[in-house]
């Protein structure tokens, strides 16, 4: 294999890693921390793409697209818990799975009413529309490796906002045992508001990342809600750093596996997850 077009593909790897990493990451604080089975994760991802692409038809900016979409994401976010996953907390995962996949079905009815069934593209910002040279027939556009660098960013923002922060503080010991964080006067009800409105907002802004790549179209939620399961299974459950890890795993596993061999490609993140499973059966990291 020629040294540039590997380098391409562990580029490409790396990137969509990271962007699994965005939706995977929001997923597991949800579950991890709030014990929500949220099947309806993918849907805001779907949901970030098509508001990056009518806000940018509105704006004529993707930035400030990506800007309002975010703030719309997280009262979505806040919105839902208050309403609708607050009451499920001591409840069987089967509430969970059964609303969530309600809402599935409510946000793809709603998606097709406002925005229709067509595919949509969404233009590269202007600054970011060009391509590295790497030879003189192959080069690499610069948006993926914003979009990487961004990913970067907000994975380091993650860590410092769990580990160093009062906020995170309070996140990791309501993971832990929210009866006794409840009796030492911390309102737990506004940590799951906030963890659950980040998490929207993330699968959100993966999505409106991954619009001028990807386009957008109808089933893209649930192409992105198996994969980032599979991410936070092998990461281990509750595992930030475990997903990250894992998205980068499965990232790579994924774009060689489609050069190399695409005839069982569709099968290879599957047999990743299997293999790491059977040597550590709680996943890459512990909670």
């Amino acid at each position: 294999m020629d040294f540039y077009f590997f380098l391409i593909q562990v580029l490409n790897g790396v990137q969509y890693g990271l962007l699994l990493f965005l939706v995977a990451s929001g997923l597991t604080l949800i579950f991890g921390i709030m014990g929500i089975i949220n099947l309806a994760h993918g849907s805001f991802y779907m949901l970030g793409a098509y508001l990056a692409w009518s806000l940018a038809q509105y704006t004529g900016s993707l930035t400030a697209a990506i800007a309002l979409g975010v703030v719309l994401t997280i009262a979505l976010g806040i919105a839902l818990e208050q309403v609708l996953f607050r009451h499920l907390y001591a409840r069987d995962h089967l509430y969970q799975v059964l609303l969530t996949y309600g809402l599935i079905l409510v946000f793809d009815e709603l998606r097709s009413m406002i925005w229709g069934d067509d595919v949509h593209g969404v233009a590269v910002p202007a600054l970011l529309a060009f391509s590295i040279p790497l030879t003189e027939n192959l080069s690499y556009p610069f948006y993926r490796l914003a979009m990487s660098a961004v990913c970067l960013v907000i994975a380091g923002a993650l860590w410092l906002l769990i580990r160093h922060t009062r906020l995170g503080m309070m996140i990791r010991a309501g993971a832990s045992n929210r009866e006794m964080v409840q009796a030492l006067g911390i309102n737990i009800r506004l940590v799951y508001t906030v963890v659950f409105a980040l998490g929207v907002a993330l699968a959100g802004f993966a999505g409106m990342l991954a619009a001028p790549v990807s386009s957008v179209f109808p089933s893209m939620g649930g192409q992105v809600l198996i994969i980032s399961f599979v991410v936070v299974v092998i990461g281990g459950i509750g595992s930030v750093w475990g997903a990250l890890a894992a998205a980068l795993l499965i990232g790579m596993a994924d774009t060689f596996g489609k050069v190399l061999v695409p005839e069982v490609s569709a099968a290879i993140v599957y047999l990743v997850m299997a293999a790491v499973l059977l040597w550590r059966p709680e996943g890459l990291f512990k909670r």
